[in-house]
């Protein structure tokens, strides 16, 4: 397998598991724990395995002060700010409209990529991104209308939540020219766990694990095991091969996963309106994953 392949392989695999977060999260919050103590329970998780990882097995060190200072950045908008907004905005909204508007985040990746990393707004890019966050707007704007809906504070924290992740992508790009990736996501987990502990730790210490069902503890570990871990794993990794816009717009698969998912479980009904919009966010991604024949 060629590392084109196995670049755009780890980008499916985390929209597929970002995709059904969607629904597992809110299985999980707010009846069992609210959405600032899952964070914690994810972010502590986090510190432990990367942090082992990072001390016993690569034992890398970071350089310099303007790295830790880029690694303060990326804490604060990939983990702190990124995971607060995110789950107490998941927590107010529906899956459906905090899908649709995650797909702002790619937009951001170019802005910012041109602006900080002087990257060249290319047609084709641009048109990829159109194109795929147009297949994905209509796909998620095809939902019935009986579906749940979301409230304008936590549709706002979504969006609030998706400019960070696109900051978070640029920001942590030369990091990744320079060190490993469990260097990094070590570093960045272990600083955002500084700033979101202290929102969570009462609504993580209250709850009476006890009284859980054995298919919440599983929708726990797939939070921590697969969208903590092994998500953050493969996109950064990734991120030593591709462009941020690349990985931005990986985004816009997440529709596409959450409702075959639906599908799958009996709530929602696979059309050919469905199967067209999703090959336009195909489309898409294939158009920003082309301009530079050297790299993915």
């Amino acid at each position: 397998m060629n590392k084109q392949v196995k670049v755009h392989s780890a980008l499916f695999l985390v929209a597929l598991i970002y995709g059904a977060n969607y629904s597992i999260a809110k299985e999980i919050m707010p009846e069992y724990v609210g959405p600032f103590g899952l964070i914690v329970i994810r972010v502590v998780s986090a510190v432990l395995v990367f942090g082992a990882i990072s001390l016993f097995i690569t034992k890398e060190k970071v350089e310099s002060k303007a790295d830790w200072g880029r690694m303060a950045l990326c804490g604060l908008f990939g983990i702190t700010l990124n995971q607060l907004s995110f789950f107490a905005g998941l927590n107010l909204t529906s899956p459906i409209n905090a899908s649709l508007i995650q797909t702002v985040s790619p937009v951001m990746v170019v802005l910012l990529s041109a602006f900080l990393l002087k990257e060249k707004l290319k047609v084709n890019r641009m048109l990829g991104i159109l194109l795929a966050g147009l297949g994905a707007m209509l796909l998620i704007s095809g939902k019935d209308s009986g579906q749940a809906q979301g409230n304008w504070l936590g549709d706002l924290l979504i969006l609030f939540n998706a400019v960070c992740f696109g900051a978070f992508l640029v920001l942590v790009k030369p990091l990744m020219a320079k060190y490993q990736a469990i260097t990094v996501v070590s570093r960045i987990f272990l600083i955002g766990s500084i700033g979101s502990i202290p929102f969570g730790i009462e609504q993580v210490t209250s709850p009476d694990y006890s009284t859980f069902p054995l298919s919440i503890w599983a929708a726990i570990a797939f939070v921590v095991i697969g969208m903590t871990i092994l998500a953050y794993l493969l996109n950064i990794w990734a991120m030593k091969f591709a462009s941020p816009a690349l990985v931005g717009v990986y985004i816009y698969l997440q529709p596409v996963f959450a409702i075959l998912i639906s599908v799958y479980f009996g709530k929602d009904v696979f059309t050919w309106q469905k199967a067209l919009y999703a090959a336009m966010i195909f489309g898409g991604v294939y158009l920003v994953s082309k301009p530079k024949k050297s790299t993915v």
